[in-house]
């Protein structure tokens, strides 16, 4: 996994600009630790930062392919293309020669055999630049889901591109400014595909390419969610799952550099991590290696909500015995939560306030901590909405609400640890001229335009394949995103099995009686995984990552609020409800102010450390 960045202009010689494509390459350093390289021609500048994985002596960047002295393409690629092996062996027969054993080199000479259309063959996380001599004609590519980051910034002679919108910022001709719909969009949780909040910027969508040339910029989608009538019986359906899975996490081991797994005790990481301890010992390898985040007391401490009725520590210890993992507990504290060091890490990584408080600081600590022992990690995350995990798939008053579900359910606030709005604490002028309710019934709007139906599709059947919809193109983008800065951060490659195009084709079409057979959430990945788990571990609730339950993690919360309140000069003040934050933060109040203080100190963080404009 690495990190990139680029520019094209039609009008420039950027031979004469490497100053600036230096600069742009460094805000990439933390996803490329082991390696820096640039690539300049007359109208196209690359970047790219390396964390080696694959090939480590052979994979560095950028790289091209030459012939009879010219230059055919370039490319700054960050990903993995699991299917590399099989598309070079299909290459090798059409004629292509290799010098490297990368997947990158693949993907230069699938684009010169197959054009754009080369991007279907792909299966893997990916997110790239492809530049064209020939043309002179620039390609962006992202993976289907979305798992790896890219962001484009129009300019009026070509355009800025980069892994990160700070990429993108360090160039002179971009400013970060925010206008209304930017902060709508921050502010709410609807993470609309291809909005980077940033006025002026733009996120690849999800399956799409980019092509820049000289006549223009164009967007072309090349992968989408389609409905399609679903043929297997519930038998033929659970052995698939358990058959792609197989193939999924096998191709996902694949590394020359320690590799571990994510470990919560619940049923989609333990899933993971138990099939790869089969894999492994199966090839000869093993014991799998895995990480679990606790906090101090927590377990002997806990309070279960509606949220989170369980804690992780005891069902992460049962998976690590039961597949004799070498497991390790990343145990933190309040203080390593609230330290202003470790909270400033995560804003950079993240380029926004997004609001998650000590999710977000834990989960970097978390991968801060593997990183010194491992370079790759396979997560569970997305299981939940592939196969309908969440409690808001299960409550009809969520499903059944006319706006995205997981807004229905109050998540925003219960992501951060609390049960208030993340907005309680803005000023209400301020609100009536974002029109946070507006905005999230245009997005819902939209999003509910895209859904593929059969034309068998009615009542609960039909609702259930909008909110699946809703949860791959929309909801899961929240979390991919937080997964990959926070581990990207520290140079943490982080794969995600579920996120196989193949499998979430597979569950979208799926039935919903059939995803739910035996009364519960994910009935297929339990019923398909269930051999190689514990049963305490098959059966468990799903619960949420976990988010600390210290009451002097609130009160260290509150008395940042109170300074804040004070500082006249606080970046952030003009947009807050004082009278609210000072009630809030008053002697002796027990108002519940997580959410909107994550919000809010976030937001002043941000605003005084990046130079960021408002234009409201």
């Amino acid at each position: 996994m690495c990190g990139i960045t680029g520019w094209i202009s039609y009008d420039n010689d950027l031979t004469t600009r490497r100053r600036t494509l230096d600069a742009m390459t460094g805000t990439m350093a933390c996803r490329g630790p082991d390696a820096a390289g640039t690539w300049l021609g007359t109208h196209a500048a690359f970047g790219h930062r390396r964390l080696a994985v694959i090939d480590i002596d052979g994979g560095r960047q950028p790289m091209s392919v030459e012939r009879d002295g010219r230059t055919l393409i370039v490319t700054t690629y960050s990903g993995e293309v699991y299917n590399y092996r099989e598309l070079r062996a299909e290459l090798e027969k059409l004629g292509h020669t290799f010098r490297t054993q990368s997947d990158t080199e693949v993907v230069l000479h699938a684009y010169l055999e197959w054009g754009e259309a080369f991007a279907e063959r792909l299966n893997g996380m990916y997110a790239f630049a492809l530049w064209d001599p020939r043309t002179e004609e620039l390609l962006l590519v992202r993976d289907r889901m979305g798992i790896k980051p890219l962001f484009y910034h129009p300019t009026p002679d070509g355009v800025l591109f980069g892994s990160e919108p700070k990429a993108i910022l360090a160039h002179p001709a971009a400013r970060p400014i925010v206008d209304a719909e930017g902060l709508a969009e921050l502010i709410t949780f609807t993470k609309t595909p291809g909005h980077a909040v940033y006025k002026g910027m733009h996120e690849v969508r999800p399956g799409h390419l980019v092509r820049v040339s000289r006549r223009g910029l164009t967007v072309k989608r090349y992968w989408a969610l389609e409905a399609r009538e679903h043929t297997d019986d519930l038998g033929a359906t659970i052995a698939h799952v358990r058959e792609l899975l197989d193939d999924i996490v096998a191709r996902q081991l694949i590394a020359d550099v320690p590799l571990c797994t994510l470990l919560s005790g619940g049923l989609d990481s333990s899933a993971i991590t138990a099939l790869a301890a089969r894999a492994l010992t199966a090839g000869g390898g093993g014991p799998v290696r895995s990480f679990a985040v606790d906090f101090t007391g927590y377990t002997e401490n806990f309070k279960a909500d509606d949220m989170r009725g369980t804690p992780d520590g005891p069902y992460a210890h049962a998976l690590a015995e039961h597949v004799r993992s070498d497991h390790n507990d990343i145990v933190l504290d309040t203080a390593a939560l609230t330290d202003p060091g470790h909270r400033a890490a995560v804003l950079a990584a993240r380029d926004l306030p997004n609001g998650f408080g000590d999710g977000d600081t834990s989960l970097y600590l978390l991968f801060k901590a593997i990183r010194e022992q491992s370079t790759v990690a396979l997560s569970g995350e997305s299981a939940d909405e592939v196969f309908g995990g969440y409690s808001w798939f299960h409550n009809p008053e969520a499903v059944h609400a006319d706006t995205f579900p997981w807004i229905a359910a109050g998540v925003a606030g219960r992501f951060a640890g609390g049960n208030a709005t993340r907005e309680a604490l803005l000023d209400a002028g301020l609100l009536g001229k974002l029109d946070l309710g507006g905005y999230e019934e245009r997005r819902y709007r939209e999003a509910l335009t895209e859904v593929p139906y059969l034309d068998g599709d009615t009542g609960l059947q039909r609702r259930m394949r909008e909110i699946s919809y809703l949860h791959l193109t929309r909801f899961v983008q929240i979390l991919l995103d937080r997964k990959d800065r926070a581990s990207m951060a520290v140079g943490l490659e982080v794969r995600v099995p579920f996120c196989d195009h193949r499998l979430v084709e597979y569950a979208f079409n799926t039935p919903w009686s059939m995803k739910t057979f035996d009364g519960r959430e994910k009935s297929l990945l339990r019923a398909a995984a269930r051999d190689v788990l514990p049963d305490l571990v098959a059966d468990r609730v799903k619960s949420p990552y976990p988010s600390t339950q210290d009451p002097r993690y609130a009160e260290a919360l509150r008395a940042e609020l109170k300074e804040l309140v004070a500082d006249r000069d606080a970046p952030v003040r003009p947009l807050l409800d004082i009278g609210a934050a000072t009630e809030a933060t008053a002697d002796g109040a027990t108002t519940d102010i997580r959410p909107g203080a994550e919000l809010v100190l976030g937001m002043n963080a941000w605003l005084r450390t990046t130079g960021t404009t408002l234009e409201l």
